[in-house]
């Protein structure tokens, strides 16, 4: 008998050409050459945005790039921008290819590749606009569930939208979705900003869980509590003006 999984599978491998992933990366030398390699292990389609590394991050790109051509391409940011703004040039970049989905996928080696099946289902099988993959919060460890609380009430608050993982960077959008956004924070505030984007467009948003690989590496990067406060001043900063 097949199981759901092959089933998901198999409908995920038909679509995978029209499936663009989306990696922001700043100095991730350490992790990103492993992350590529899973992805390429499902014949997906790259778009790398390096935010101004100052570290190989671009070399082990470009080494990956002589191995597979017709299926990453590297745009750079001079200056560092922040995640924000990468995450809008990986957008895009993807449109200009015409997909069926864009992902967004962290390069510090956190997510599993195989989530990108669950992940994209439910906006191949017409259901959804937005997926967000949902972390397991009782597996986080406490200081960065603690600063991805401060975000998800932060979301609530400005955007309108409760979400139980608005941090996450693992997400799948439909080409309509993506055309649709208006992103202008430059930081790790665009993900509450991709939160309340949704609201606003009243595009249709689904949660599922998704595993995450917790290291000292992975749990360096990211919403902390330190980000998170300091989006939420920069968020009261930008109503007060």
């Amino acid at each position: 008998m097949i199981s759901d999984f092959e089933v998901s599978e198999g409908i995920f491998r038909e679509h995978k050409k029209g499936i663009y992933i989306v990696m922001p990366a700043y100095n991730e030398e350490k992790t990103i050459g492993g992350v590529m390699r899973e992805l390429f292990s499902l014949d997906l389609n790259l778009i790398v945005v390096d935010d101004g590394s100052s570290d190989d991050t671009p070399i082990v790109v470009r080494d990956f790039i002589k191995q597979h051509p017709d299926h990453v391409n590297l745009y750079r940011h001079p200056l560092n921008r922040g995640l924000g703004a990468a995450i809008s040039t990986g957008i895009a970049a993807s449109l200009t290819h015409n997909p069926e989905i864009i992902v967004t996928f962290d390069a510090d080696g956190q997510h599993h590749a195989l989530d990108l099946i669950p992940l994209c289902l439910p906006i191949l099988q017409g259901k959804a606009d937005v997926v967000i993959g949902k972390r397991n919060f009782s597996e986080m460890p406490f200081r960065k569930k603690f600063g991805n609380m401060v975000m998800n009430i932060i979301t609530i608050i400005f955007y309108g939208k409760n979400v139980e993982d608005s941090q996450s960077g693992l997400r799948a959008f439909n080409k309509k979705a993506a055309e649709s956004f208006e992103l202008h924070s430059r930081d790790y505030g665009v993900s509450s900003e991709i939160i309340g984007e949704v609201r606003r467009k009243h595009l249709q948003m689904v949660e599922v869980p998704i595993t995450t690989i917790y290291t000292d590496y992975s749990l360096s990067k990211g919403t902390n509590t330190k980000v998170g406060l300091k989006i939420l001043a920069k968020l009261i900063k930008d109503i007060l003006k």
